[in-house]
């Protein structure tokens, strides 16, 4: 495990663009932890500065109800990667343990917990997110269950695939021929060996996850105002792309460049995890 962790410093070391993404991820974190020091308030409206382009004052501009846009931004960054990383927590928890059962027990318990994957996969995701969403009522923790609700079923199959084959191992026959319960085989010998695997995909689950939240609140179905998300904005954005174009132009940047530094990491993660990454060590 140290040998691998040590082939992502490395990674990272030998990768611009990991480094980048790093420190883009870091910035954009602290930046919307520090919102609370700006000068604005994020929902004070001002019909007298409404619409006004980006200036020494106003970083990002102001929106439509003349509201500094820059404070929102930061104020939606909270809630957007607040969401993305709960959302994969989540949803690696579910995956995880549905994964880890289904592949050690194997049975009618894999074959049942199987076609359920088989079943929700198949159903499109945007279609369950909009049926999901006109039941429950808008808000972040919604959206974080509806999220996690529909991402969990890949990372399921990819850990049964690993857990499948790791029960064959002499470590695990010795530790079930041992008596040792079928839990604590998953928890002591099964998860920590998959461990890589689920870093990797769950590196990249938070930047689907991001992506679902932005998709959300860009149809209206995600936060509600006046909170706002880079979603939401973009959402309110898209009336007044003609005359104020940096409306859409700042939250979509952030999306764009928070997606990308997440799979740019998930990209080195997964190179350093591989199990042909090491042999030469």
């Amino acid at each position: 495990m140290s040998r691998r962790w040590k082939q992502v410093k490395q990674g990272m070391k030998q990768s611009l663009p990991a480094q980048l993404s790093l420190a883009m991820l870091v910035f954009f974190a602290l930046a919307s932890l520090s919102a609370l020091f700006s000068p604005w308030d994020p929902n004070q409206m001002s019909l007298q500065a409404r619409m006004l382009p980006p200036d020494a004052r106003h970083w990002f501009g102001t929106d439509e109800y003349g509201r500094d846009y820059f404070t929102r931004a930061l104020y939606g960054g909270q809630i957007s990667l607040m969401v993305g990383f709960l959302a994969m927590l989540f949803s690696t928890l579910i995956g995880t343990l549905v994964g880890t059962i289904s592949g050690y027990f194997g049975g009618k318990i894999d074959s049942l917990l199987m076609r359920l994957v088989d079943i929700l996969m198949s159903i499109p995701a945007f279609f369950l997110l909009l049926v999901l969403n006109a039941y429950l009522k808008p808000g972040i923790a919604n959206i974080i269950l509806i999220i996690s609700a529909l991402t969990w079923m890949s990372m399921s199959r990819l850990i049964r695939a690993e857990t499948l084959t790791l029960k064959e191992r002499e470590y695990v026959i010795y530790a079930r021929a041992s008596g040792e319960h079928p839990l604590r085989i998953i928890a002591r010998h099964i998860i920590p060996t998959i461990l890589p695997t689920i870093v990797v995909a769950a590196t990249l689950n938070i930047a689907s996850a991001i992506l679902m939240e932005s998709t959300l609140s860009f149809l209206g179905l995600g936060v509600q105002q006046p909170d706002a998300s880079w979603g939401s904005m973009l959402n309110n954005a898209q009336s007044y792309i003609g005359e104020a174009s940096w409306l859409a132009m700042f939250p979509g940047v952030l999306i764009l460049l928070t997606v990308l530094s997440f799979n740019v990491l998930g990209d080195v993660f997964r190179t350093a995890f591989e199990p042909g990454a090491n042999r030469d060590e």
